[in-house]
């Protein structure tokens, strides 16, 4: 039996495996102690088996975790005190960022404070040239009385980023030994071992950030095992990472920059596992995930079967946040969600987000003290909610109080709590096309001509309505879509990747030392996968180069053709790779200039199980075919809607909207639209 857990900001999914295929549950998360959440999901799943929560978790092989505990740490505020060692003369670095801001006209917005304070940056005395030369010897001592310092000042992790480490990490290798001996239990982060990314911002702010965590992570993944241990889980617990994949939750506290962007990562790869179930869905084509939760919307996108990494990953808003220049899969997130919540300024405007009613008091309608109308309560009062079928029945929804607390905004716009409620889903359909639109245009995707794939419980209210606006041909709301992203993390891979930085370019192509290069990091990789990944039922390696025009500032990722550069063909291969790359996503390459290699890296992923989704045993959740609803559309139309339970919908037979379609954890509301549940249990709409 597997468990996969995603702790999201309103409701902790979880999907189970056994036997009988995936069931889905859900449970509110519980800020305070997010592990209580994982446990009450846990229960869940326990009284639908008629088990005890000990004797579930004791057919239990492996669990995989999903938490948004690190980033929400970093939002907050609440880490570890945190010291940065950085070579002399350069203690600036977090400070002096990339320069830059969101609007170059506003000179109002204050410039954003360093991550980690001055006053907690010190100076080794030391320097590496660019070309690894020792040109100032480490001194020693000095860096045992500055070890003496932070110690006076109770610093409880330690980020340490010298100039030229990534070519020559010696001087940075010994202060990791000097702490060690002198602040023995203290965590530290060595900046060339963690990111060895030429840019020293970037790679300060992820030592930085990383070295911060790990005293929270440590003690959040210990806690985790350790009370699923005691509940009595006996298997392997694995954590999903920014990558996109999962590792081992001692690995994790080691590196908790990993983990950063866990959650969001998955739905993509729960996405692309669900689009090649579908026939119609080409491998080559691009594909569009939705993920609607409870506080944000996350969009991301498959490529070809690939999915697209960045290191644009800034927790907060971007230039004003702290960029952690470390690999992630691409998301973007916006605050729209079923949470978010409703207002009107003083200049009498609606705003719809990024406030988000949470889990606690959560959406007005919830009943439980919430007073501020959100998205939720709109689709409420416009009929697109049962409030006596929310969570299959679980949970009753308020509907007086949703539409109390809409009039409150009404009364201020001057509307009908009806045209409120249309108005407030319009917006939020507005900001969350512009969210895509924003991801797919910037990698030369024309939206479109996308699939677009909706998860998380609030996607289906409006998932059509973004799709009418993106021009969309088709949408589809996987069986798991209410859980997609504890769906991806079943069927994700362990992995890991290992980066070098290696200075070349075509023109002077030295195939020896890249080669040199590419074997020492898949050597790497072999190791993992022969430790961690040992069992695996398939193990693959890719190998991909950052890469860039002579003079140019950026860099962009491209596959390598093959495992090494055998002939000059293997270069004029990977050259024709850039150009085309390059074409894709700026609409242009220049095939008479030379291309610069800046870094090199091999990532390994170990396939643990089947990576296509199980169905997910579904029954008919109620008694009686539900009546039809008056809903209202976003544009103000009233019409009389057929309501489907999803598990009673007949197979590969085409329906007509207006529709609503229910099952516990979902809501998707269907216009004009024809739609159908497939042989893979998704439901798909052509519009």
């Amino acid at each position: 039996m597997w468990f996969s857990c995603d702790t999201g900001g309103t409701f902790t999914d979880l999907v189970v495996e056994d036997e009988g295929g995936w069931r889905s549950y859900k449970a509110p998360t519980v800020a305070s102690d997010p592990v209580r959440g994982v446990l009450d999901a846990l229960t869940l799943a326990a009284q639908d088996r008629e088990l005890s929560l000990a004797e579930l978790l004791g057919r239990g092989e492996v669990f995989v975790h999903a938490t948004t505990h690190a980033i929400n740490a970093v939002l907050t505020g609440n880490t570890a005190r945190t010291a940065l060692i950085t070579t002399l003369g350069h203690p600036d670095i977090l400070l002096l960022r990339e320069g830059g801001r969101p609007d170059p006209f506003d000179f109002q917005t204050p410039y954003p404070a360093p991550y980690i304070p001055r006053a907690l940056v010190f100076e080794a005395a030391e320097r590496i040239d660019a070309d690894g030369a020792v040109h100032r010897p480490l001194n020693e001592a000095g860096v045992i009385d500055l070890l003496a310092r932070l110690k006076a000042e109770a610093v409880e992790a330690v980020a340490v980023c010298l100039l030229w480490s990534i070519v020559n990490p010696a001087h940075e290798l010994r202060i990791g030994e000097l702490l060690e001996a002198h602040l023995p239990g203290v965590p530290f982060t060595l900046s060339h071992q963690l990111n060895p990314a030429p840019r020293e911002f970037r790679r300060a702010s992820a030592a930085a950030i990383d070295a911060s965590l790990k005293p929270m992570m440590t003690q959040y993944l210990g806690s985790l095992t350790e009370r699923l241990h005691a509940a009595g889980f006996g298997g392997r617990v694995l954590v999903v990472t920014s990558q996109g994949g999962v590792m081992d939750a001692a690995e994790v506290a080691r590196a908790p920059i990993h983990v950063v962007n866990s959650g969001p990562s998955m739905a993509p790869v729960a996405g692309r596992a669900y689009a090649k179930l579908e026939t119609d869905a080409p491998e080559g084509g691009d594909i569009v995930i939705a993920d609607t939760g409870g506080t944000t919307f996350d969009v991301s996108v498959v490529r070809a079967g690939r999915i697209p990494l960045t290191r644009e990953l800034w927790i907060g808003a971007p230039i004003l946040g702290h960029l952690t220049g470390f690999p992630s899969v691409d998301v973007r997130s916006v605050g729209a969600g079923g949470g978010s919540l409703a207002r009107v300024d003083n200049g009498g405007v609606l705003h719809v987000g990024p406030q988000s009613a949470g889990a606690r008091p959560g959406p007005a309608c919830y009943g439980r003290g919430g007073t501020a109308p959100t998205f939720t309560d709109a689709a409420l009062a416009l009929g697109y909610l049962d409030p006596d079928f929310f969570l299959g029945g679980a949970m009753v929804l308020d509907a007086p109080a949703a539409t109390r607390a809409l009039k409150t905004v009404a009364d201020a716009l001057g509307l009908t709590v009806e045209e409120t409620a249309t108005s407030i889903v319009e917006l939020a359909t507005e900001t969350m096309t512009q969210a895509i639109i924003d991801i797919t245009v910037k990698q030369g995707i024309d939206p479109a001509s996308t699939v677009l794939i909706g998860g998380g419980g609030a996607a289906g209210m409006n998932l059509v309505f973004i799709a009418r606006r993106l021009g969309c041909a088709k949408v589809m709301v996987p069986e798991t879509g209410a859980t997609l992203s504890a769906a991806g993390a079943l069927i994700s891979d362990l992995t890991t990747d290992r980066r070098a930085t290696g200075y070349m370019t075509t023109r002077a192509f030295d195939a020896s030392r890249a080669n040199t290069l590419i074997e020492g990091l898949e050597a790497e990789c072999r190791m993992f996968a022969g430790a961690a990944g040992a069992g695996a039922k398939q193990v693959t390696y890719s190998y991909t180069a950052e890469a860039r025009y002579t003079d140019q500032a950026w860099e962009i990722e491209v596959e390598l053709p093959g495992a090494r550069f055998q002939t000059e063909a293997d270069v004029a291969a990977f050259i024709q790779a850039f150009h085309t790359e390059h074409e894709r996503l700026y609409a242009f390459a220049d095939p008479d200039s030379a291309v610069e290699i800046v870094g090199w890296r091999v990532a390994v992923a170990c396939r643990l199980r089947e990576p296509d989704p199980s169905r997910l045993a579904m029954k008919a959740a109620r008694g009686e075919p539900a009546r039809p609803r008056r809903i209202v559309l976003p544009s103000g139309e009233a019409c009389i809607a057929t309501v489907h339970d999803w598990a009673a919908l007949p197979q590969d037979q085409m329906m007509q909207g207006p529709a609503i379609v229910e099952s516990p954890f979902t809501t998707v509301v269907v216009d004009e639209a024809r739609f159908m549940r497939t042989a893979s249990g998704s439901l798909v709409i052509d519009l």
